[in-house]
């Protein structure tokens, strides 16, 4: 060996230089936004998940994460250590996959995001009861409207309706979708039935618009093509479920994903309308940060969340057919006289 040069760690020592428990928490923290949220997902105080950064860092001599009050951000020299920690801690769970196959245990603290309509119907009862399948786990579910991002919020998986836009991000299908007009029996008897898409014009239609973007069109597929109108009305609101209990009330028409409104309408409370002109198809998606390092918790839930979902799919989607409207009443006789 030439005087001087460098001698490379053997193993042991480069197993006493970095912990994996580290790179868990490195990466983590990353995900999450927070060292101190990090800490509690692995089981350690915020101090104790402070000193181990700071000793993985002294240990390898490098900052990899410049820290205040408000957020984490990664150095240079942190992004390409976090690429790296990805692939071995991915390589790791495979290993572990490869010899525990249909052991894996669902334990920690799951984040799911959902929108309030479907996470009030679908998500959030399937999260409890996989809560209650798996005793080491920690539920957490977020509701909104709004689009949340995923490593910003710290969130393991979220339900969302529509294509995937974030190429950063993972989407499997859990089932298929569609959007339906729908009004109440009473709402209907005092305005009618549209018959024909010129119809609506005629109706209070309740427009959904979310901040910072457009009214939610209305798109119906015709012999002649996908034909979209811009509803108007008195009523608009920045959420799904208020629109589905203004619509519930007889306020008007809404247009919304027969998974929100599937049990109202098997109820008799909401009716569906234009039928013979259904909306384009869409798919229920789960989405997640990583095909490759998902921690158990997650995979073993977008599992789950697959098994729901496709349980339900046909019945659902089934709400939206056509249905008979009820016959009209005879007339009632005029100028008979009794026998």
């Amino acid at each position: 060996m030439l005087a001087g040069a460098p001698t490379l760690p053997g193993f042991a020592e480069v197993r006493a230089m970095v912990e994996l428990e580290d790179m868990q928490l490195f990466v983590c923290a990353v995900s999450s936004g927070s060292l101190s949220a990090a800490g509690r997902e692995l089981g350690f105080s915020p101090a104790v998940a402070s000193k181990r950064m700071t000793r993985l860092e002294a240990a390898l001599g490098v900052r990899l994460l410049q820290r205040s009050s408000r957020r984490l951000t990664l150095t240079g020299e942190g992004a390409t250590y976090h690429e790296r920690c990805m692939a071995i801690l991915a390589d790791v769970s495979e290993a572990e996959l490869a010899v525990t196959a249909g052991k894996a245990e669902a334990r920690g603290l799951l984040h799911v995001a959902a929108p309030v309509d479907l996470g009030r119907q679908w998500v959030g009862p399937a999260a409890a009861d996989f809560a209650a399948a798996h005793p080491r786990l920690s539920v957490r579910v977020s509701l909104s409207d709004r689009v949340v991002d995923l490593f910003e919020a710290g969130v393991d998986a979220a339900v969302r309706i529509g294509a995937l836009a974030d190429s950063r991000l993972v989407s499997r299908r859990l089932a298929r979708s569609r959007r339906v007009v729908c009004g109440a029996p009473a709402y209907l008897s005092r305005r009618g039935r549209p018959r024909t898409i010129a119809d609506l014009a005629e109706h209070e239609c309740i427009v959904l618009q979310r901040p910072g973007m457009r009214a939610l069109s209305w798109t119906f597929r015709t012999e002649q093509g996908l034909h979209t109108v811009r509803p108007s009305g008195r009523l608009v609101a920045d959420s799904g479920d208020l629109v589905r209990d203004w619509a519930v009330a007889g306020h008007g028409l809404a247009f919304k994903s027969i998974w929100d409104v599937a049990a109202d309408i098997d109820a008799g409370r909401l009716v569906p309308l234009l039928t013979d002109l259904p909306a384009p198809g869409s798919a229920v998606n789960v989405i997640y940060p990583s095909r490759r390092f998902l921690p158990a918790r997650a995979r073993l839930f977008v599992d789950f969340l697959q098994r729901r979902f496709a349980a339900h799919e046909a019945a659902v989607l089934a709400a939206s057919t056509p249905r008979a409207e009820p016959p009209s009443p005879p007339p009632s006789p005029r100028g008979k006289r009794r026998a």
